[in-house]
């Protein structure tokens, strides 16, 4: 159940950050929520790969190197969903941050496990 929860709050996550970001797209709910797990499944994948071996560029950079790997696999995502469309690495790194603090909201709103 707290799977589809984030899996929902993904989804609005990103429409809110359609409304926070020119240049991004999404064409609807459904397209959100079909955008929202291609990306998690491509940040579990290629993301983490990715995370791991630029570990020490992402320290050197105190962490900021994770947004554009964040916004790489944003536009990754965007090329695989129709209807789901980020219009320049700019608008893909802008959105990888609003996203990030948008989805931290979320998480701290949530109840946590046992509660």
């Amino acid at each position: 159940m707290r799977l589809l929860l984030n899996w929902v709050l993904s989804a609005v996550a990103l429409l809110i950050v359609t409304y926070l970001v020119p240049g991004f797209y999404v064409a609807g709910f459904l397209r959100a929520l079909l955008a929202a797990l291609v990306i998690g499944i491509i940040n579990a994948t290629l993301g983490l790969l990715l995370k791991v071996l630029t570990f020490p560029l992402t320290i050197l950079t105190l962490g900021i190197f994770w947004f554009v790997i964040n916004a790489l696999m944003l536009e990754l995502a965007s090329a695989l969903v129709p209807g789901f469309e980020i219009r320049g690495f700019g608008a893909a790194f802008l959105g990888a941050i609003v996203l990030a603090l948008i989805n931290l909201l979320f998480r701290r709103l949530l109840p946590r496990r046992g509660e």
